[in-house]
């Protein structure tokens, strides 16, 4: 079990580095599918995307560590977020997948809170 917890532990300090530079691309990807779309932005998309999965990996095998005494993370709410992202992206409607980063960056700035919060 204590195992367990330092895993989930060093997985939210590589998470704490990573989601800084994750929420910097969420606020410049909106920008880009506001009107400001530039020649990489699809690939840019796809980047993010992948970080936002690595993260959400880290969430569901790290929930009991960073929920441990208090909600810090509402898992519900959180899915919510994200199925909206996904469901923006499969329309392939830049207004949509705007509207939707904008709904995930406080999810993802809470994340980033709570991990920095349990692994003080």
């Amino acid at each position: 079990m204590e195992d367990n917890r330092a895993e989930q532990k060093e997985a939210l300090e590589v998470l704490k580095e990573f989601n800084g530079r994750v929420l910097k691309n969420l606020t410049i990807v909106t920008k880009e599918l506001s009107g400001k779309r530039l020649d990489d932005t699809d690939k840019f998309i796809k980047g993010i995307i992948d970080a936002i999965n690595w993260e959400v990996e880290v969430v569901n095998g790290t929930m009991s560590l960073l929920n441990e005494g208090k909600e810090r993370i509402n898992k519900e709410q959180f899915n919510a977020k994200i199925i909206a992202f996904s469901n923006a992206i499969a329309a392939k409607d830049d207004q949509k997948m705007a509207d939707a980063v904008k709904e995930l960056i406080p999810e993802f700035e809470n994340l980033g809170k709570a991990a920095e919060e349990v692994t003080a």
